[in-house]
């Protein structure tokens, strides 16, 4: 990319605000900041900062021109997370993605992986998006759900969640002892969007009252939370449901299905390797 530097400059400066925020972070003096952007303006005929007492605002044209350079920065992030990841060494980043709701079962692996390898720097993300793994946002993504289908992924089966309905013995005490025949005169938790392609939610999307699903949340961490809590019934992996009331047993069919997804470009390095075999290991000899 022609002017590749000046470009960097001039998103540091929109990013810190200052001249000497920019100069400080890329590691240059002040008067080659001022240069860099002096020289961008002239060559785009355009003002891209208001200069002011307190730093430099960039206008409008500059907002545009620091969003390039944040994407751009992002991409060239994500690659090298990705050149990191065909190294022949167990060490660098190791970035892993899943729902926070795996956390407890994943965890433990994670770090037992990183106590065998000192080098390495594990990056532990749970989000409901998907990351992409074709642009370097991470070496391994855990889902749930159906066989994943982009064609440059990798997929496979790993490990099934019991999931069974519970209440908490507050809501028990309050509301009284559900059974199958009453649920639909009792209270739900269930995700914001009627989306989810979990099992058991759609079990349940297909038999309850949509005013019966009182309680909304986005993550499933916060729906367990609000049944632990006693807003209502709902659903938990069956080995983290201890002291909770069992309303309906769990049934093969409300299985989360687990997949290891790997991007084809890493799946075959020492890392990507050495790090499913370990989890493989760790969940399924403990499950």
């Amino acid at each position: 990319m022609d002017h590749w530097d000046e470009i960097r400059t001039a998103f540091q400066v929109a990013k810190q605000g200052t001249v000497s925020g920019a100069a400080a972070v890329l590691g240059v003096h002040h008067a080659t900041v001022i240069r860099h952007i002096d020289a961008l303006e002239t060559r785009m005929g355009v003002k891209l900062f208001q200069r002011h007492a307190r730093g430099y605002t960039p206008t409008e044209a500059g907002a545009d021109l620091a969003r390039v350079g944040q994407a751009t920065e992002d991409q060239m992030s994500q690659l090298g997370a990705r050149i990191q990841g065909q190294g022949e060494t167990i060490s660098g980043e190791l970035v892993v993605t899943t729902l926070t709701s795996v956390s407890r079962l994943l965890v433990p692996a994670l770090v037992s992986f990183q106590v065998k390898h000192p080098g390495l720097r594990v990056r532990f993300l749970t989000d409901q998006r998907l990351f992409r793994l074709e642009y370097g946002e991470a070496h391994v993504a855990i889902r749930a759900g159906g066989p994943p289908q982009e064609p440059d992924n990798v997929a496979q089966r790993f490990h099934a969640i019991d999931v069974g309905l519970y209440a908490a013995p507050s809501y028990v005490e309050r509301r009284g002892m559900p059974t199958e025949d009453t649920l639909a005169q009792h209270d739900f938790v269930g995700q914001e969007e009627d989306l989810s392609r979990a099992p058991f939610m759609i079990w349940m999307n297909e038999r309850i009252p949509r005013e019966r699903i009182t309680f909304r949340a986005t993550d499933d961490r916060g729906l367990a939370e609000a049944v632990r809590a006693g807003a209502a019934l709902g659903w938990l992996p069956v080995s983290e449901a201890e002291g909770m009331v069992e309303v309906l047993p769990a049934r093969p069919e409300w299985a989360a299905q687990l997949w290891l997804v790997t991007h084809v470009d890493l799946h075959r390095t020492p890392k990507v390797q050495a790090f499913l075999t370990h989890l493989k290991t760790s969940v399924i000899g403990c499950a």
